[in-house]
Order: C-alpha cells, then sequence, then structure tokens
C-alpha cells in the first residue's frame, strides 16, 4: 500500500440515549434522559457542534440496566424530523425485521429526510429477545450469514426493480420499491453500517458493508481489525470505513477526567453489569477462535457497555483530539461518542476538541492508501 489522497475529515456520531440508564452501567448521578423531548434537544446541540451522525438503539428487552427502552425506527423517525442536517443511523437487528419491510421504510425516510437516513445492521448477542419473541436463534457465525443475506436484500431492493433473492433465510420475488432511496454524488444508497468484531463480522463488512463499527479497544486492537479488514474487502474490490465506540471524559484537566471515571466505574450496578456479562456469552466467546465483541472485558470495562473506556479519550481536550488525530493515522473514519451527561458534554466536545482536531488535520495531515 502507498500514500493516496488525503484522507477527508474525521466523522462524529454520538449514541442516542433511547434507552434509559444512559450509557454506562452505573448508579452515578447523571443529567442524560431518554426522553423524546431531551433526545431532540441533544440532536440539534450536537448538529450545531458538528456532529454528522447520532446513533438510535435497538433493544426490545432490558439488559445492561436498560429498563426502558423506545424503538429504534420510530425514534429515529421522530430526530429527522426535528433536525436538518443530521444523519441519524437507525440499528436493526435481523431476524426480528424483514429485510423486505425495512428496504420500503428505509426509503421512505430517506426521500422524506433528504438522504439522512442510514442503517445499522445488529447481528445479535441477547438471545433473550429473540426467545421471548419466538424468532429462531442461529448460532454465532450463522447470525453474520443471516446479516449479510440482509444486506444484500437491502442493497438489491434498493436499486433494482422486480428483484428476486433466493437466500437460506429470505426468498423474494418480484419486488419493486417505489420511490427507492435518493441517489446522492456521495452514496448509490443509503449508508450501511454493522456491527460486531468477531471473524465473521470482519467477512461479512469486507463482502457487503459500508462501515464497521468497532467496540472499544486499544489502537493495537483496533488497527488489527482495520488491517483484516482491508485484506479481505481488497479481494471483493471494496473498501469499508471504520467507527470507532468511545466514551469520552473531556474536563479542563487531566486529573478531573481520571477522577469522573473513578466515581462512574465505582458507582457500578454490579448486579446489571453480571446480568449484563451472562448475556454477553452468546457473542464473541461463543466462538470457535475466541475474537469477536467482549473477549476478555473486565468488569470494568462492561460498565461501559460497549467498551467505549478502552479507547481512552479520557483527559483534556487536547489530549483527546491527539488520540482522536491517532486513531485517524491507524485507519478510522468516525469515532461513536458516548458521554456522561449528553447535553452538556457534546457542546463542550464540540467547542473544545472538535476544532482542536481539525486543527491537528491540517498542520499533520493524514494520507489515505491505495495498492501499490
Amino acid at each position: 500500500m502507498r500514500p493516496h489522497k488525503v484522507k477527508p475529515p474525521m466523522k462524529f456520531a454520538h449514541w442516542v440515549p433511547n434507552v434509559s440508564g444512559g450509557l454506562v452501567v452505573s448508579k452515578v448521578p447523571q443529567r442524560t434522559d431518554w426522553s423524546l423531548d431531551y433526545n431532540v434537544a441533544l440532536a440539534k446541540i450536537a448538529e450545531e457542534a458538528g456532529f454528522e451522525f447520532a446513533l438510535t438503539q435497538t433493544r426490545f428487552m432490558g439488559s445492561y440496566g436498560a429498563e426502558y427502552q423506545h424503538d429504534s425506527m420510530m425514534f429515529s423517525a421522530a430526530l429527522l424530523a426535528n433536525t436538518e442536517r443530521l444523519n441519524v443511523i437507525t440499528a436493526i437487528l435481523p431476524g426480528l425485521f424483514h429485510p423486505g419491510v425495512v428496504a420500503k421504510q428505509g426509503a421512505t425516510a430517506d426521500q422524506i429526510f433528504n438522504g439522512r437516513w442510514s442503517i445499522h445492521v445488529v447481528s445479535g448477542w441477547f438471545r433473550e429477545e429473540y426467545d421471548a419473541l419466538g424468532v429462531e436463534w442461529p448460532d454465532h457465525d450463522e447470525r453474520y450469514a443471516r446479516s449479510r443475506e440482509f444486506i444484500e436484500i437491502l442493497r438489491g431492493a434498493w436499486t433494482e426493480d422486480d428483484f428476486a433473492f433466493d437466500g437460506k433465510y429470505w426468498k423474494i420475488s418480484g419486488y419493486s420499491i417505489k420511490p427507492k432511496p435518493l441517489i446522492l454524488p456521495d452514496r448509490p444508497t443509503p449508508i450501511i453500517f454493522q456491527g460486531g468484531n468477531s471473524t465473521a463480522a470482519q467477512k461479512m463488512a469486507a463482502a457487503v458493508s459500508d462501515y464497521y463499527f468497532m467496540n472499544g479497544n486499544s489502537p493495537a486492537g483496533h488497527k488489527e481489525q482495520i488491517d483484516n479488514i482491508r485484506k479481505m474487502s481488497a479481494a471483493h474490490g471494496r473498501k469499508v470505513r471504520f467507527g470507532a465506540n468511545a466514551f469520552v471524559i473531556a474536563r479542563e484537566s487531566e486529573d478531573e477526567a481520571w477522577d469522573e471515571l473513578k466515581k462512574i466505574v465505582n458507582s457500578a450496578d454490579h448486579e446489571a453489569v453480571q446480568q449484563f456479562r451472562g448475556d454477553i456469552k452468546e457473542a464473541g466467546q461463543s466462538t470457535n477462535d475466541k475474537v469477536g465483541m467482549w473477549v476478555g472485558s473486565s468488569e470494568k470495562d462492561l460498565v461501559q457497555y460497549n467498551d467505549g473506556f478502552k479507547t481512552g479519550l479520557i483527559g483534556t481536550p487536547r489530549q483527546i483530539a491527539e488520540r482522536i488525530h491517532n486513531l485517524k493515522k491507524i485507519g478510522v473514519d468516525l469515532v461513536l461518542c458516548g458521554f456522561l451527561h449528553f447535553h452538556e458534554e457534546t457542546r463542550f466536545f464540540g467547542e473544545r476538541v472538535i476544532p482542536l482536531v481539525r486543527e491537528l488535520e491540517e498542520s499533520d495531515p493524514v494520507h489515505e492508501l491505495r495498492a501499490a
């Protein structure tokens, strides 16, 4: 691989707290709320702060202390109706949704909200939801095979008339969506994100997804996944973008930031953390090679339920900006941010961290890589 053109600016997304309990499994006091009014205000703050994306969560039953949950698709539409520029990513669980129906819903959302709708395909780790609804729960790698079919159907239905598909999980014939999603200069269909960090997830991303979301990790852990998927996607003649999850604690001093983390962890809801640890046994731990989400995660890591502390965006605005720039250097294109107090900290991040990231991008540009 050799340097090519300068990479686009780092993009930023924020988690949408559309489930109760915020983004930490902790009893620490927080001013985050799961209501629509709170989240509409948050989306407007994020839009003004320089965030490009917002990701809604999909849960049908409680886990990690999130006793109450709003539906991802409905909540996404409400946020889109109250914003002007923010792209809202709807998380969807294959198996609980039919891809042809989601393709129609997504085409409508994309049309009426001017190309600002995206989808996040989550292959699933919480078996209890599927069992409660009487939906088949395949083994780990088969769930990714099902998700791959799901995405293939989305793309086909969005780009073809009389679409047909003969798969293991779905069979479709003569399906035509009208109107289809908008065709924009930088994207032929709505952007397709995916979750999961296992070998099966990486193979799926290389073959069909636009963005691959990674749980919180060390730079080396993120880079290993990025390098693997780049090699595999090149074999498919494709290019995949990468997002990294991070729980951000930006404070005026480094000591303040680490003290805040200690408060969150020391106030952990230990019962909920242990319940969550049991729920996620169906994720990376169930694979033959023991690669995937939450493999090796400590109790402290699980207090942020996507390992967001591991990414290390904890410190002063300058320290966090430098770490974000280093993420860009290893191939990360988007940082997915969680916060303790979403309104105040999203605004602070936009005012104090993003400008420093832009300064670093200007003074120390990062180049795309292309095959030699």
